[in-house]
Formats: structure tokens, sequence, C-alpha cells
């Protein structure tokens, strides 16, 4: 008794958490196999693979799909690539250090929405942006970003909002880096772009694998900067898997397309997250 009694106290908080996590998914699967438009609620039927069919031909799906692989990959680059600078540039001891990495860490917790908004009006508006009052400083014609370059302006906002959190996590590692061995590799005449390529990265890896594969399973999710600046557009221009699915919801009202590419962005982040989880399973056996 006492060898099952740890189970059967857990067993209502395991049980809450299957259902928590089974039931939508098993009212998805549902709805993607069946007609179920919201504007036509008196035609429903069971009708197979037809939603998902309908889905992956919408001529909207080969962009939305382009689009959310560009901008995975650009603001993880992105994101990697300046978190590893901005950490190292902070490691070192100077005065007012704590203030700065509490400056750099604050654009992680400012809201989806807010951020796109901040930079949709304050920094890439064509007319009073501060990005258009550089461009007139210097004699140039302001550029309408959002018109213009829809989906990098899309990218650097969700990278601007990203990038402490990646910083954060490389700040935190290099704090475990041993300073024998940079001060060995000093005395040895090493320079400091050899101690970036043979320690410093080295070093970094693990929690470089953690921050793309979190990065990734939520970048695919990618929806409110998208919704409040280009909505999607001009034409598909900014459009990806999650906006896609929303335009089917919310636009088309047809919940059985919707819910087969609901599905299909689950086993796309799944195969991301596999593929993830293997990576960071390499980088830990080292």
């Amino acid at each position: 008794m006492n060898r099952f009694l740890p189970r059967m106290l857990m067993a209502p908080a395991v049980a809450t958490l299957f259902l928590w996590m089974i039931v939508p998914l098993v009212m998805t699967i549902y709805f993607s196999l069946i007609r179920y438009n919201l504007m036509q609620p008196e035609a429903v039927g069971f009708i197979g693979l037809e939603n998902f069919e309908y889905f992956v031909t919408d001529p909207s799906f080969g962009a939305a799909v382009i689009n959310t692989l560009l901008l995975l990959g650009s603001v993880i680059l992105i994101t990697v690539i300046g978190g590893i600078g901005l950490a190292l540039l902070v490691n070192d001891p100077f005065p007012g250090r704590g203030l700065v990495r509490i400056l750099l860490i604050s654009p992680f917790f400012v809201m989806p929405t807010v951020n796109a908004l901040l930079w949709k009006h304050m920094m890439m508006n064509p007319i009073y942006g501060v990005l258009a009052q550089v461009w007139q400083f210097f004699g140039a014609t302001p550029v309408d970003w959002l018109t213009d370059y829809p989906l990098f302006s899309v990218i650097i906002m969700v990278s601007w909002q990203w990038l402490p959190f990646a910083t954060l996590i490389f700040i935190t590692a290099l704090q475990s880096m041993s300073r024998e061995q940079l001060e060995a590799s000093r005395m040895d005449g090493a320079t400091y772009l050899q101690q970036l390529r043979y320690l410093y990265i080295p070093h970094l890896g693990r929690s470089i694998a953690v921050v793309v594969m979190i990065e990734m399973i939520f970048l695919l999710s990618v929806f409110a900067e998208i919704y409040t600046t280009t909505g999607g557009g001009p034409g598909d221009a900014s459009t990806n898997v999650a906006f896609l699915i929303f335009k089917h919801a919310l636009l088309s009202f047809d919940a059985g397309v919707a819910s087969a590419g609901a599905l299909f962005a689950v086993v796309l982040a799944n195969i991301a997250a596999v593929f993830l989880i293997r990576m960071v399973g390499k980088n830990l056996d080292k």
C-alpha cells in the first residue's frame, strides 16, 4: 500500500493535466474531419480529409510556410549572434554594468501587441517615426517599412523582443566559464578571435542549443505582431501559418479548415521539436 500511495496522490493532478491536453486535441481532430462553417451551421457532416486538402491547396499556403521558415530562421540567427555579442560586451566588469544588464533584458517583458504598436507608430511610421526622422536628417526619402518590407519589419520586431532572452541565457552561461583557462590562453598568445572560436563558442554550445529550441517552438506561433502591423499583407507577403489559420477561422468562419491547419501546425512543431531535442541531446553529451 505504501508503494502505491505516492502514485495515488499524484493521480488527480496527472489526470487533470491529461484531460487539459487531450480534450482540445480530440476536439480539433473532430472538427478537422467534418464540414463546419459558422456561417452555415446546418451544413454539418463528415468529409474525411477534405479540410486538410483545402488547407494545403490554399493559394496562400505556400507563401505562409515559406514566410514561417524565413521568420523562424532569421529571428534565431539574429538573436543568437546578437545575444552572444551583447553577452560578451557586458561580461567584463564596468561601471553601471548592472543597470545595463537590466536595460538589455527589459524588452523581453514587453507584450507582443505593445511591441508591435511601438515599432509600427514610434519607429517605422513613414511620416513621424524615428527611422523616418533619421532618413530625413541625412536627406534621404523615408521608407514605408510595413508596406515595402513587411516580412523584414516583422522579423525586426520579433528579434528585438527575443534578443534579451538569448542575451540573458548567454550571460548566465558565461558566468560559469573558467577564468584560469582564459588567462592561460592569453599567456600563450591567443588573440581574442582565437579565444572566441576555441573557448567562448564551445562553452556556449549547450546554451545556443537551448535558445534555438525554445525560440523555434514559440516563433512558430507568432501572430500578434503580424495582426497588429501588416495584417498578413500586402497580399500574402507577411502571412505565416498561424495567421493563415486565423484567416480561415475568424475571417472565413470555417472551423473545419482552421482545425486542419492547427493540426498541420502541431505536426510542424513536433517535427521541429524532435529535431531540436536531438540536437540539444548531442550538445549535452559533449
